[in-house]
């Protein structure tokens, strides 16, 4: 085993020194500090290993190589590279500000991208895309979590089957078209190809062995179709050189599937470069008079012509194509570009970096498209001017790892109503990362957000002060609006009932008023203030009687209210049940289904063995009682004097808060109030409680649920019958 690790640890510094070796942009101030990484990250990673058994330093070195020798950057790549390997991997914390806040800062970026879990079956590619950039606060943070990502593909074969579809499903669809925004055309190419061959083996072998077989009549067919080619532009005195390549695998497979073509009739499985050797005021002069070379020998196909020369693509790539067809048939693409091109369209966005005259970016696309323009030059790394992606947005994962999408400055509300319109409207707190948050909450990109609901839970006005995305305004809006709407239909019903029974039967002025005396706009607004229980009938009483004062002064007579139309209903005999506070030794006792207590409007119903049960007027059992039984009700009121002890029951609903409990028995304590039980239970960040209480009166009742309303992360406070 010695000898195996002394012999591994040869192989690693043969490695590290042929990197040093090899081309690598090293000022030599960064010398002492690659190493430097280097020895930091071999120590914190010896004693992990690969899934082929090899020293895991080992990848991290691959992931240099292509780094500097693929996408061309510095050492302070490598540098930073190395460090995330060595936190990443080991799961430690290194102190990297002795290497300077520039690689201080790639290594952040890579560490928060190797955080994000990638659940491939909800994969949401554009905005897993957003979210790797979003982390980039220096740009090539993107670029080295694509080399890391090239290495894997390459050496998918070490993965479980498991493993190798999940990282090619994500290789697929998010890396290459990362690759692609970058203009790493290369890369793209490659990556699509790893991916294709462990995604649809089958597809891959056919067409891979397609190519191996006719290998050799393409390249025989390629020289004698260079030779015209090749005499003009010598004899135009072009210095150039020319590559042929074939396709990839998957680039022919999905022409295949696109086109609905075999095999033998893609058009263009093999392609001729033509790069020149050309000054930049005469590229695109030289690049055409080499494409008037070709069409004169060739006839081109002019439907399948492009000139990214004029107007180069998105992502900086110039060069001309056209396909063109020999005597005997066959179609060859061929691509005229110069030397400065050939260079942008091999390694893409990551040729160098270039600084001067970059303007502040505003969007992810806008921010891509400079990194393409910052890559074009050879000089050394430096981001003093380059901008990060300005924050306009944040993402945040689901505990399933969906990806949600919100605007800067987002609350945990806004999240609630982007997953689902109910969900937020019976939001009370989420979970962020695994601790409690309050619905106010602002979200930061990266974070785990489980959002907690309640049933009792309705939205209120005062949400829109700190909902931010216009989904959660709008929603919020339109589930107060429907609440409105159903408090005035609850209200309408109510006041129209309370004007018959008053026998006003002038309705429409009658309301016209009372909205017109309370300053509201309409009359949906008065009913559904009449529904929230925020009018007082006494009050709209009185306004009523100044109201409609007749010429000789009489008023119009309001008849009683529907309890006191329940009252009427008892015995017609006056004498009173007068209820004292001793409750004992007497033949009447208080009515379990409705607790009574001293203040209550009650009455007496005389049972067949339990002699008098005492009952509110606004019992659940009373109309029964009146309707069925009214010869058995006698009229009952509490004696006046001293007040009385009795139980009554409490139900409350909140947040679950750390301290509630102790908030609500501090509250009891401040009034006086004797608590007889408490009951407390909580499920998803919501606590609903029971408590009994010995009360002197009803008045006292509504003072304690009054003060036990206050209580800061109360909802709901209600007296209920037990």
């Amino acid at each position: 085993m010695d000898l195996q690790k002394h012999t591994y640890r040869e192989y690693v510094l043969n490695e590290f020194n042929t990197l040093l070796n090899d081309g690598i942009t090293l000022p030599s101030q960064n010398l002492s500090l690659l190493k430097n990484a280097f020895e930091t990250a071999e120590n914190m990673l010896s004693d992990f290993t690969r899934e082929n058994g090899d020293p895991f330093i080992l990848h991290a070195i691959e992931v240099a190589k292509i780094i500097t020798k693929e996408l061309g950057l510095s050492s302070t790549s490598v540098i930073a590279m190395f460090l995330h390997e060595a936190i990443s991997k080991s799961k430690t914390e290194i102190d990297t500000k002795p290497f300077g806040d520039e690689i201080q800062r790639i290594v952040e970026g890579l560490n928060k991208i190797s955080k994000i879990d990638i659940k491939a079956t909800s994969l949401q590619v554009d905005n897993f895309r957003k979210l790797i950039v979003s982390y980039s606060s220096d740009p090539r943070v993107t670029l080295i979590k694509l080399a890391d990502r090239l290495e894997i593909m390459r050496s998918l074969s070490f993965f479980t089957p498991a493993k190798q579809m999940q990282k090619a499903t994500e290789t697929m669809l998010l890396y290459a078209p990362l690759s692609h925004q970058l203009g790493l055309y290369n890369l793209k190419g490659e990556l699509e190809n790893l991916a294709f061959k462990h995604l649809d083996a089958a597809a891959y072998r056919f067409v891979a062995n397609k190519l191996k077989s006719t290998t050799a009549e393409r390249e025989k067919f390629i020289n004698t179709f260079l030779i015209p080619i090749e005499n003009e532009l010598k004899k135009h005195g072009f210095k150039y050189e020319i590559k042929s390549r074939t396709k990839a695998a998957y680039s022919v497979w999905r022409k295949m599937q696109a086109q609905q073509v075999s095999f033998e009739n893609v058009y263009d499985v093999f392609a001729i470069r033509i790069i020149i050797d050309s000054e930049f005021e005469n590229e695109q002069s030289d690049c055409w008079a080499a494409y008037s070379i070709v069409a004169n020998i060739y006839e081109p196909d002019t439907k399948r012509f492009r000139d990214w020369i004029s107007r180069p693509k998105h992502t900086g790539y110039e060069s001309l194509h056209t396909t063109v067809s020999t005597a005997d048939g066959k179609f060859v693409e061929v691509q005229i570009r110069t030397r400065r091109m050939d260079e942008i369209a091999e390694k893409g966005a990551a040729a160098h970096w270039k600084y001067k005259g970059v303007k502040q970016v505003q969007s992810v696309e806008d921010w891509l498209n400079t990194v393409r323009n910052l890559l074009e030059t050879s000089q050394i790394e430096t981001t003093e001017n380059v901008n990060s992606v300005n924050e306009t947005e944040i993402f945040v994962f689901t505990p399933a790892g969906d990806l949600r999408r919100l605007p800067k400055g987002a609350t945990v509300l806004d999240f609630a109503f982007d997953i689902h319109t109910n969900i937020g409207a019976r939001c009370v707190g989420a979970r962020i990362n695994g601790k409690n948050a309050t619905i106010r909450e602002q979200l930061k990109t990266g974070d785990t957000v489980e959002i907690l609901t309640s049933k009792n839970q309705e939205p209120k006005a005062d949400w829109l002060n700190f909902a931010v995305s216009s989904k959660a305004k709008s929603r919020i809006r339109a589930k107060l609006n429907e609440e409105e709407a159903k408090l005035a239909r609850i209200g309408k019903e109510i006041i129209e009932r309370r004007l018959k029974n008053w026998k006003l039967s002038t309705f429409d002025e009658t309301i016209t008023a009372l909205t017109k005396h309370y300053k509201l706009k309409q009359g949906t607004d008065f009913y559904a203030l009449i529904g929230s229980g925020k009018v007082n009938f006494s009050e709209i009483k009185e306004i009523l009687q100044k109201l409609y004062v007749e010429p000789d002064k009489k008023t119009v007579e309001i008849s009683e209210t529907k309890q006191n139309q329940k009252q009427n209903k008892i015995s017609s005999n006056s004498d009173y049940l007068i209820i004292d506070e001793r409750l004992s030794g007497l033949s009447y006792h208080l009515a379990k289904c409705c607790n009574p207590i001293k203040g209550d409007d009650i009455f007496g119903f005389v049972t067949v063995n339990s002699g008098i049960t005492i009952h509110t007027i606004t019992c659940q059992n009373a109309t029964r009682l009146l309707d069925k039984f009214p010869y058995r009700t006698i009229n009952a009121k509490w004696c006046e004097g001293n007040e009385g002890s009795f139980l009554a029951t409490i139900k409350l609903t909140g947040n679950d808060e750390v301290g509630m409990l102790n908030k609500i028995t501090e509250t009891m304590r401040q009034i006086n109030v004797s608590i007889r039980s408490i009951n407390i239970s909580s499920q998803k960040g919501e606590f609903n409680g029971k408590v009994q209480i010995s009360v002197s009166s009803a008045k006292f009742l509504e003072q304690v649920l009054h003060r036990l309303q206050q209580i800061k992360g109360i909802q709901k406070v209600q007296r209920i019958n037990q």
